[in-house]
């Protein structure tokens, strides 16, 4: 039995939801899921915008043959090969073996390299600019190379005003029968979400997003239809702006993130005394345990505070193994413009923070503070004065920023 909904009079959501699935990419947990979007446009020439994974072909394929009405399918556009988007393309060519795929020539040769190349296709290679005209539409093509694949593209529907984004604007969890980003709370509900999404999936390529960014300006966006997540047709400005704050690297809250390495309890001490002294100063804290919380929830969180401070047990004459993890992970997902400071403990030898310097503070525009704190083994009594200090150091920063900011 087929799950649909229409999106506009003529074009019809056709993905599914996988509740299923406890770690998107073998990475990211995703307790609330997530969807796969495609959607089926039926003009004078039918148009099937992606494919789906193959957790939810069977809702798929259904979801096509109704939506089609006994119509053949023209066209199948490809935005992006992985194979959250791509597995049952092999599906659809076997059902459905007149269609045409539109791609372009990057993404001929992937679907090649996944199906084979001995694969019996039609093809439309398109370039930047090329139109396909399907009736009533007019679809446009607009390279979108390193967000986050090279051969990704995204296709812009003249007619409506619809841009179909590839996995730019989408977001971690199931739909669960809503459609749209305004049949929910969006921002209070799922902003979490999909911040924790870009950061991890594409946080990376803030230039690539950027330059994507700037040529969607220059057309009229009426709507907005991701392949994961919900589709935007009100308040598409405000999204648009967060996209365009995570991929300048720019902090959401004026604060400090706390991410501590704890073997026995005496950093996180330290971490937590820290936090408390911060909020004696009016400054926004949040604290994660490293060794409990998923790498994928501190990035973004770090993504979205303006100041950090890391804190690490020395371990084996290195980093923690976890802190280590988390901070190599936020070096590969290119984290910039923020400041830093490093709390370190070590019985015999505390060396965790120079390493941690070393990780984190080759990226680009990081302002390493002098002021940190040192234990051996436990935060001493007289120590007091070290963390009143940091916390002097990262509360003027943050204060400093919000002037800085109210000013301009």
């Amino acid at each position: 039995m087929y799950c649909t909904r229409n999106v506009t009079n003529d074009l019809i959501w056709v993905g599914g939801d996988d509740r299923r699935l406890a770690m998107f990419e073998g990475v990211y947990s995703v307790p609330d899921g997530v969807s796969y979007n495609s959607y089926l446009l039926s003009d004078e020439k039918t148009v099937l915008f992606d494919t789906v994974d193959k957790a939810v072909d069977a809702v798929f394929f259904e979801n096509v043959t109704h939506a089609l009405d006994g119509r053949k399918l023209d066209y199948l556009v490809v935005h992006h090969m992985e194979p959250d988007h791509s597995a049952t393309l092999g599906g659809i060519l076997l059902r459905y073996p007149d269609v045409t795929v539109v791609c372009n020539k990057k993404t001929e040769g992937m679907i090649y390299q996944f199906f084979g190349a001995d694969l019996q296709m039609k093809v439309q290679i398109v370039k930047e600019g090329d139109v396909l005209e399907t009736g009533a539409h007019k679809l446009t093509f607009l390279m979108a190379p390193m967000v986050h694949w090279p051969e990704v593209m995204v296709t812009y529907d003249v007619t409506d005003g619809i841009l179909f984004s590839a996995d730019a604007f989408g977001t971690f969890g199931a739909l669960n029968g809503a459609l749209f980003a305004d049949e929910v709370d969006f921002f209070a509900d799922y902003l979490k979400e999909s911040r924790r999404y870009y950061t991890n999936i594409v946080g990376k390529y803030g230039a690539q997003v950027q330059a994507l960014l700037k040529k969607a300006a220059a057309v009229e966006i009426r709507m907005i239809c991701p392949l994961h997540g919900f589709v935007w047709r009100r308040d598409i400005g405000d999204y648009v702006a967060k996209y365009q704050q995570w991929s300048r690297y720019e902090p959401e809250v004026d604060g400090v993130m706390i991410a501590y390495a704890s073997v026995y309890g005496n950093t996180e001490n330290a971490a937590n005394i820290l936090a408390c002294r911060l909020r004696d100063r009016g400054i926004r804290t949040t604290v994660f345990d490293v060794s409990v919380t998923a790498s994928s929830e501190i990035v973004a969180a770090a993504f979205a505070y303006s100041h950090l401070v890391f804190a690490s047990t020395t371990y084996n004459a290195g980093i923690f193994i976890t802190m280590d993890e988390l901070l190599r992970d936020l070096a590969s997902h290119n984290l910039q413009n923020r400041t830093v400071a490093f709390i370190e403990n070590g019985s015999w030898a505390a060396t965790s923070a120079k390493q941690m310097r070393e990780i984190i503070g080759g990226l680009k525009n990081i302002n390493v503070l002098e002021e940190s704190v040192s234990l051996k083994s436990a935060l001493r009594t007289d120590q007091g004065e070290e963390i009143d200090r940091l916390a002097d150091a990262l509360a003027g920063s943050v204060q400093t920023r919000r002037r800085m900011e109210s000013t301009n």
